[in-house]
């Protein structure tokens, strides 16, 4: 695989640098962007709407703030990547919310909400009603306004068309994902196995859960992003990305996820892709052959000590969530996660005194 310019002489170098970068210039801009999105949020006319709009923000800003650490890598096209990260994660929380507490249990509406990401991502599609197959109609352009958002920044990207069709691929996984998952109950797990089934040939690696769940991660998108910024990006290093980030990095984004969200999911009754092994040795090992296999596939990019600490970080993210602490199995999987990198003890120890100090 040919270098590249992407992160020459842009990239930080360790996790002190990246955290400095984070909190002067991501965290303040990421912040000011959802206060811009709240206020249009704010004006919805559907009560429905409105609430899930500042819910999903209020509920989920942490997911804008980590999408927004890409941006730290090229500062100098932050103020075309940040907006385009957040108001892509936003309409991504927002239709979760909407889906995972709708009243429908319809996939096509599911499907068609999902719609507005795929627009997103396309420069030319055209805007339309996501809302059609629902009560709730009237949000006052707020999606809408977030797909013009997104379509805006990525006209911005002088390399977006080397990365377009990987990311309306992910985006039209992630949009698989979330129609399976939040259909009715007893039909949920037959239609995500039949799903697997279409895609399993590809991924022999993988358990169907651990598929399931690395669709779930909107990270490839935002890397693919980072990428675009590139005038010299070409095809192959555009898949290689796409190849590195998917399914390695996004699986363990979001089994970490999950990982830590059993206790309460089986007390909702809530899909958990964690639930799925038959014990938690054998939970464990697949965590720890997770790990190990978004360790190499950083590893193997350029500049790959910027992407090893976008994974090390991942883990120390999640592991030093205070849900860990009250759940036994989780703080003894969490012990076997952590060892083997230093990194990862340091942004154990940012996270734990500075981040969630500050949140």
């Amino acid at each position: 695989m040919t270098n590249h310019t992407l992160l020459a002489g842009r990239s930080p170098r360790g996790p002190f640098s990246l955290m400095k970068r984070v909190y002067k210039y991501i965290l303040p801009e990421v912040r000011a962007e959802l206060g811009r999105w709240r206020e249009k949020a704010d004006g919805i006319p559907d009560a429905e709407l409105r609430k899930q709009a500042l819910d999903s923000m209020n509920a989920k800003q942490f997911h804008c703030e980590g999408g927004g650490v890409y941006a730290a890598a090229n500062l100098e096209q932050r103020h075309v990547l940040i907006p385009l990260i957040v108001a892509l994660q936003t309409i991504s929380d927002y239709l979760d919310n909407l889906c995972d507490r709708s009243t429908s249990l319809d996939a096509r509406d599911f499907r068609l909400l999902h719609q507005s990401m795929l627009d997103a991502v396309t420069p030319e599609a055209q805007p339309s009603n996501y809302y059609a197959l629902r009560e709730e109609q009237d949000d006052g352009g707020y999606l809408q306004a977030l797909v013009s958002q997104c379509q805006a920044s990525i006209a911005l990207l002088p390399s977006y068309g080397k990365v377009q069709s990987h990311v309306v691929e992910l985006v039209q996984l992630y949009a698989d994902l979330q129609v399976y998952k939040h259909i009715a109950h007893s039909r949920r797990e037959a239609e995500l196995l039949e799903w697997w089934n279409k895609h399993s040939a590809g991924y022999p690696q993988l358990q169907w859960n651990e598929f399931a769940a690395a669709t779930g991660s909107t990270l490839g998108m935002f890397m693919l992003f980072l990428a675009a910024t590139d005038p010299r990006l070409d095809t192959e290093q555009a898949k290689a990305i796409r190849d590195r980030y998917f399914p390695s990095i996004c699986g363990l984004h979001i089994l970490l996820d999950y990982l830590i969200d059993q206790a309460e999911d089986r007390e909702g009754g809530d899909l958990n892709f964690c639930s799925y092994y038959d014990d938690e040795r054998a939970l464990n090992e697949r965590m720890r052959l997770m790990v190990q296999a978004a360790r190499q596939s950083a590893d193997e990019l350029p500049f790959g000590h910027f992407h090893r600490m976008i994974v090390e970080g991942l883990v120390a993210l999640y592991l030093s969530d205070p849900k860990v602490r009250k759940q036994r199995d989780v703080r003894q999987t969490a012990k076997l996660l952590m060892k083997g990198s230093p990194w990862t003890r340091v942004f154990f120890w940012l996270n734990s005194h500075w981040i969630r100090k500050a949140m």
